[in-house]
């Protein structure tokens, strides 16, 4: 069954996966520097997804789904969050916000190329283009000595590389699987399922787990910011536009997110913008560009070939 599209709550979404998104590494970098990460990202999606069943339940929403919706909701929550986004929070030890931010900026890239390899779509010479730049976009970005010489950073990166496949799995997952039907349920069961999944993790890896009395206030502000806005708000909007546009144009929030964490990161925190870190971003983004050009080379393609038929007569 296709879900209405409404061009209000359309835009409202893309602006929170566009601004908000850019603006949880910034505050990931903040909780972080504190708090142990798989207890940080635990507590936030557990949270997240509690308060998102008491409001479900207050406006009268069922929270009943079927066994294949549950066990679904479970493997997206891992894709996305438990692993997707947990692992990167414990990257951030390592790496800048805004480096982290422009790698995760080649998801369309890796959704192109998944595209391609489990549903046999084709891939267009345009985008063929943008995923050659978006490889040299990378290739400078992580070149860096100022980024290799940071105390396991290589670790971080590979890591932050292995999130950027299991969001971009995620994004073609969820398009198709059968999920409960009100995203803002949806988004509840991913939540509360990859803070528990996450929680797990962090007894397993013997995190120390910190009360919130002992945070700072900067801490606590920012955990408050990524449960409301970065979780409820922002992931509710990603799991709707899932099910309303293509994976590939969700995925465009990349152009946004990383121009946001960089200028936060920086402002913020000091972190350095080098001259190469400013190149790399804009040909991995010129990249990004050049994949979600396809309407444009379909347009193209079909007057070309209206012109030859022409040439031919």
């Amino acid at each position: 069954m296709s879900q209405p599209k409404n061009p209000v709550f359309i835009i409202l979404a893309f602006f929170a996966i566009y601004v908000i998104w850019g603006s949880t590494y910034l505050l990931n970098k903040i909780a972080v520097s504190e708090l142990s990460p798989f207890m940080l990202a635990a507590i936030r999606f557990t949270i997240a997804g509690l308060l998102i069943f008491s409001i479900s339940k207050s406006m009268g929403r069922s929270l009943r789904l079927t066994r294949a919706q549950f066990f679904n909701t479970i493997i997206a929550g891992f894709l996305f969050l438990a692993f997707g986004n947990g692992v990167v929070v414990w990257a951030l030890r390592f790496v800048d916000s805004g480096f982290a931010a422009l790698v995760i900026s080649a998801q369309p890239l890796v959704v192109l190329l998944f595209m391609r390899i489990f549903e046999g779509k084709k891939i267009l010479p345009m985008s063929m283009v943008g995923v050659g730049l978006g490889l040299i976009g990378i290739y400078l970005l992580v070149s860096q000595k100022e980024v290799t010489s940071q105390e396991n950073s290589i670790l971080g990166i590979i890591m932050i590389f292995a999130c950027l496949l299991s969001w971009s799995y995620g994004s073609l997952f969820v398009g198709k699987a059968n999920l409960p039907t009100n995203h803002f349920v949806n988004t509840g069961y991913q939540m509360f399922t990859a803070g528990i999944i996450l929680g797990v993790a962090s007894l397993a890896f013997d995190e120390p787990w910190l009360y919130p009395t002992d945070w700072s206030t900067p801490v606590l502000w920012s955990m408050l910011l990524l449960i409301i806005f970065g979780s409820i708000v922002a992931f509710t909007a990603f799991n709707y536009l899932l099910k309303i546009v293509s994976p590939e144009k969700v995925a465009t929030s990349t152009y946004v997110n990383p121009v946001i964490a960089m200028i936060l990161g920086w402002y913020f925190l000091e972190e350095q913008i080098t001259t190469q870190s400013a190149i790399a971003a804009a040909v991995l983004l010129t990249g990004v560009y050049f994949i979600n050009t396809k309407k444009k080379l379909v347009v193209l393609s079909r007057f070309t070939s209206r012109a030859a038929e022409k040439v031919e007569d």
